[in-house]
């Protein structure tokens, strides 16, 4: 009982304070308990390894599946076109000439001996400057030895990329390369680096394509000349490695048939009814870059359910035909492509080292596959004119250089039909630049060229460019360029419509 108005007896406060404790619930027992319990951490991730994914079973919605399945189809397209394209190369018993005008060679390199023919599909936006040569090589048999022979000052580049159409290696003029023997080798390979091997690159994908290219002039003279160096760019197995220079006669390759194409563009080499089919084995062959590990996880569980559930399947096909058509074609155009160059043109900014940009990587697989690294080329490309209208045939245009690409290798300027490939015509010219001997300079040094269906008249056709009736584009490469270029300091000529 009160002994004084306003005071509890010891007793009463005691019932009291054990009144509150369910009414502040588990936290104030926890309070109550601090000296006899101690708080766990829970583990915080260090690694991708740590990181949880979906997990296995959970329910999709068809709008879930369908949002996963667009950003996958535009991942994964260029990795798709490069596993099919090798799949293709593989079926060449050995080193030849697909259709009579691509080189062609799996676990080799196959090289043509003069400009790539203009009849060719198989892959867009060739050039007419260098010497090709081509080869898928399979890394996880056994590493491939590739010479480089003395080039003397002849511009030169050997392209190394892996699955995803990174390059790998700087091997060329500009980097300095020094005549010998190297080795590529895969992913998983141990072993040391043989005697009489300069060096070692390495692919961080069992799939590699090599494209040696070697610059030639529009000379007769030049063709002759280049031909004793282009025979000793020879890749082979490490197992035929002996410490000799091997020599072939490109000229002899057989001729294989080439690949049904639909319409007159390039193979199709990506079927997006079929994508997801060949997406899990490619994403088995193609481990992911550092940062992608979830990418990989957030993909694979969709395409785990997919193979338990057809409805799930079903909306995979029927979103791959549509992104095809929505996101992928779109690509193909270079108003869509790249960033912003200056007058009317655009550029990529970080070809064949893509990392993460996955939209960039994507736009060149659909309309250009396999750039080189921008220090080694910088391509500069155009569907409009300066008053951003579609370049047409019907219409002249000039392209007028006040100062021509600063380059230490060489500069072309090539015209592409609407499908990015060669227009033919009786000159038999599809692009114009260092390779030319006779292109004529205004008075004050600088130099204007011109494209459209009709002679721009004789005096002047030499530097003409004969455009298709209809739709076409200009795309400028500069090889081994110079800081004026990189950095944008340099711009792209105006395409100017005469009227």
């Amino acid at each position: 009982m009160p002994t004084h108005s306003g005071h509890i007896g010891p007793r009463s406060a005691e019932i009291d304070r054990r009144s509150f404790i369910p009414l502040l619930g588990g936290g104030a027992a926890f309070l109550m308990l601090a000296g006899r319990a101690q708080a766990q951490q829970v583990p915080i991730p260090t690694t991708a390894a740590e990181v949880p994914g979906p997990p296995t079973g959970t329910t999709m919605t068809t709008a879930y599946v369908q949002s996963v399945a667009r950003i996958a189809y535009l991942w994964g397209w260029p990795l798709v076109n490069s596993i099919n394209r090798a799949r293709a190369f593989a079926e060449a018993p050995e080193p030849g000439l697909l259709g009579g005008v691509v080189p062609v060679a799996y676990g080799r390199n196959a090289m043509l001996t003069n400009y790539i023919s203009p009849d060719q599909t198989f892959v867009t936006c060739t050039n007419q400057d260098v010497v090709y040569g081509a080869g898928y090589m399979a890394l996880d048999k056994e590493p491939i030895v590739f010479q480089v022979p003395d080039f003397g000052d002849r511009f030169w580049v050997y392209a190394h990329y892996d699955a995803r159409t990174d390059e790998f290696s700087e091997i060329g003029k500009q980097y300095g390369t020094k005549p010998g023997f190297y080795l590529i080798g895969g992913p998983n390979w141990k072993g040391e680096k043989p005697n009489g091997i300069t060096a070692v690159v390495r692919s961080s994908t069992s799939l590699a394509f090599v494209v040696p290219r070697v610059f030639m002039d529009d000379t007769e003279a030049d063709h002759k000349a280049v031909q004793p160096v282009i025979s000793q760019v020879v890749y082979y197995p490490l197992s035929e490695f002996d410490g000799k220079m091997k020599t072939k006669d490109w000229s002899k390759l057989p001729h294989f048939p080439a690949p049904k194409s639909d319409g007159k563009g390039e193979t199709k080499w990506v079927n997006p009814e079929t994508f997801f089919d060949q997406l899990p084995t490619v994403m088995k062959q193609v481990p992911p870059m550092p940062g992608e590990e979830a990418l990989y996880n957030w993909i694979g569980s969709v395409l785990d359910g997919a193979a338990k559930d057809p409805r799930i399947k079903q909306t995979l096909i029927e979103t791959a035909v549509a992104a095809e058509r929505e996101m992928i074609d779109p690509l193909f155009q270079w108003r869509n492509n790249g960033r912003a160059a200056g007058n009317g043109w655009n550029s990529p900014v970080d070809g064949a080292q893509w990392g993460t940009d996955y939209l960039n990587r994507t736009a060149s697989a659909k309309s250009n596959m396999y750039d080189n690294r921008p220090e080694e080329t910088k391509y500069i490309y155009t569907d409009d004119d300066s008053a951003g209208k579609q370049l047409n045939g019907q219409n002249a245009y000039t392209i007028t250089f006040a100062k021509v690409p600063p380059v230490k290798g060489f500069w072309s300027l090539t015209l592409y039909n609407d499908v990015h490939m060669f227009n033919p015509n009786a000159l038999k010219r599809y692009s114009l630049g260092t390779k030319n001997k006779d292109l004529k300079h205004n008075a004050d040094g600088s130099l204007t060229l011109y494209a459209g269906a009709k002679s721009p008249g004789k005096d002047k056709e030499s530097n003409w460019l004969p455009a298709p009736d209809g739709t076409f584009s200009l795309y400028i490469r500069a090889y081994w360029a110079d800081k004026a270029i990189l950095d944008g300091t340099w711009l792209p000529p105006k395409v100017e419509i005469v009227v």
